[in-house]
C-alpha cells in the first residue's frame, strides 16, 4: 500500500531567555528548563489535548547529568503529559533541535505521528562541549580528520584563511550589527513574546526571574571589538564579540500535519517544505550550510533567489560572511537576521535550531510577501542543515515588487 505524505506545519515555538555559562541559569537544571517550555506549549494551546502528543524528542550535544537519561522522556513525565507519551534524546552538536524538527518531521509526514513536540537545550556552564568526551585515537594519528577540526574556534580561523577577503573588520562590523538589531527587536517588542520567563535560585543572590537574554552586548562597537584578543591564533581574527559564546538555553516547538493541525484548531505558523543536512571537511565545518542549502534548494526546486527571508545561525560571523558572499547576498541585507542572531543572543548548541525557526516564524507573521525561507547553521565535526519554510500568510506579492 502506497501511503501519501502529509504536509508538516509549526504550529508554535518558544524558549527560554539564553543565559552565559555559569550566568543566571547557574543554579538551574538542564532538564528543568525543557519542562518549563513543555508546560508553556500546553498551556498556549488548550486546544491540543495533551495525549494527541505522540512523541518529544530533546536534543542535547552533552548528554550527562541533567542532560541525560533519554531527556526527552524524562522532560515529558516531569512536565505532567501524559504516561502514553514517549520521548527520546538526539546528538547532532549544533544542528540537534534542528534535527529534533526534522527527524519528527518526517514521522508526521510518513503519518506515525500527528503531533510531536521538538527541541533542545543545552547547559554549557554546566556542561562544557566536549566534557567526558573519549576521541578515537584514529581520528588524529591516521589524519582521518585535521587536529583543529577538534576545536570549533579554530575552525572559524580555517574558514578566514580560505576565505580572505572576509577580514576581521568585516567580522567585527557584522557582530555590531547582530547586537544592534538584537537590541532593536527588543525596543520593539519582537522576541518577548516567544520567552518563556523562568525562575532561577542562586546562594549569592537567592531568587530571580530570567526574562531576558543575558549574553546581549547592546552598544557594542568596533572600537570595542577590535580591542578583544584573538584566543584561538595569534594576531588571529575570531574574537569573544565576533562569535557566539557559552551560552546555557533551552528551546521547544509544537509540530503537527496540516490536517490534525485544522482538525484540532491549531495555528499554523509555517509549512515545511523540506531539509538537508551535508558534510565538508571537519576543520572547516562553518562552511557546512552552503553545501547543505544546495542540497535543500535542489530538493525544493528552488534557487537562492526564491529565499526572501534567512535565518542563519552565527556561531561565527565568519560563518555568516561566507554563506552571504558565496551566494551574492550583502552582509547588511534586511533579508537576513533581522532581529538579530546568536553572536546577540547566544547559541546553547543543541537548542539553537528551534530558535531560528521561531525568529522565522515571527517574520512570515509580519511580512506576507515573503513565500519562502530558510533556518540553517553550521554543525560541528564538519556539517551543515537547513531546513526550508513557506509562509502560510503568503499573500500571493513578491518581496520588495513595486
Amino acid at each position: 500500500m502506497t501511503r501519501p505524505l502529509r504536509e508538516v506545519v509549526f504550529v508554535d515555538g518558544v524558549r527560554t531567555p539564553f543565559g552565559k555559562g555559569k550566568g543566571q541559569y547557574a543554579e538551574t537544571r538542564a532538564d528543568d528548563l525543557v519542562v518549563k517550555l513543555i508546560r508553556e506549549l500546553v498551556r498556549r494551546h488548550p486546544e491540543l489535548p495533551p495525549e494527541r502528543i505522540d512523541e518529544v524528542a530533546i536534543a542535547a550535544t552533552t548528554q550527562t547529568g541533567d542532560q541525560g537519561l533519554t531527556i526527552g522522556r524524562t522532560a515529558a513525565i516531569l512536565a505532567g503529559l501524559p504516561e502514553s507519551v514517549p520521548g527520546y534524546a538526539i546528538d547532532r552538536m549544533c544542528a540537534g533541535a534542528m534535527t529534533a524538527v526534522t527527524t519528527t518531521a518526517g514521522s508526521i509526514a510518513f503519518g506515525a505521528y500527528d503531533v510531536a513536540i521538538a527541541g533542545g537545550v543545552e547547559h554549557m556552564g554546566r556542561h562544557p562541549m566536549g566534557e567526558g568526551v573519549d576521541p578515537n585515537p584514529r581520528i588524529v594519528s591516521e589524519r582521518l580528520v585535521d587536529p583543529s577540526a577538534l576545536v570549533m574556534g579554530n575552525t572559524a580561523e580555517n574558514v578566514h584563511d580560505r576565505y580572505p577577503a572576509i577580514t576581521k573588520d568585516r567580522t567585527d562590523a557584522y557582530a555590531v550589527r547582530s547586537q544592534d538589531l538584537a537590541a532593536q527587536a527588543y525596543a520593539d517588542g519582537k522576541i518577548q513574546p516567544d520567552l518563556v520567563p523562568v525562575a532561577t535560585r542562586s546562594a549569592e543572590l537567592g531568587f530571580g526571574l530570567a526574562t531576558t537574554d543575558e549574553p546581549m552586548r547592546p552598544g557594542t562597537t568596533v572600537d570595542d571589538l577590535g580591542k578583544l584578543k584573538t584566543p584561538f591564533r595569534p594576531h588571529g581574527r575570531v574574537t569573544a564579540g565576533n562569535a557566539a559564546g557559552i551560552n546555557d538555553g533551552a528551546t521547544a516547538s509544537l509540530l503537527a500535519s496540516e490536517e490534525t493541525a485544522k482538525e484540532l484548531g491549531l495555528p499554523i505558523k509555517m509549512r515545511l517544505v523540506t531539509y538537508a543536512f551535508a558534510g565538508v571537511a571537519p576543520e572547516v565545518m562553518a562552511v557546512g550550510p552552503i553545501p547543505s542549502t544546495d542540497k535543500a534548494l535542489a530538493k525544493a526546486g528552488l534557487t537562492i533567489e526564491d529565499i526572501d527571508a534567512f535565518e542563519i545561525n552565527e556561531a561565527f560571523a565568519v560563518q555568516v560572511l561566507a554563506f552571504l558572499d558565496h551566494y551574492g547576498i550583502d552582509q547588511n541585507d534586511d533579508r537576513v537576521n533581522p532581529y538579530g542572531g546568536a553572536i546577540a543572543f547566544g547559541h546553547p548548541l543543541a537548542s539553537s535550531g528551534v530558535r531560528l525557526m521561531i525568529q522565522l516564524a515571527r517574520q512570515f507573521e509580519e511580512d506576507p510577501s515573503i513565500r519562502y525561507g530558510l533556518t540553517t547553521m553550521c554543525v560541528g565535526l564538519g556539517m551543515g542543515g537547513t531546513v526550508i519554510w513557506e509562509n502560510p500568510h503568503w499573500n500571493g506579492e513578491k518581496k520588495g515588487a513595486a
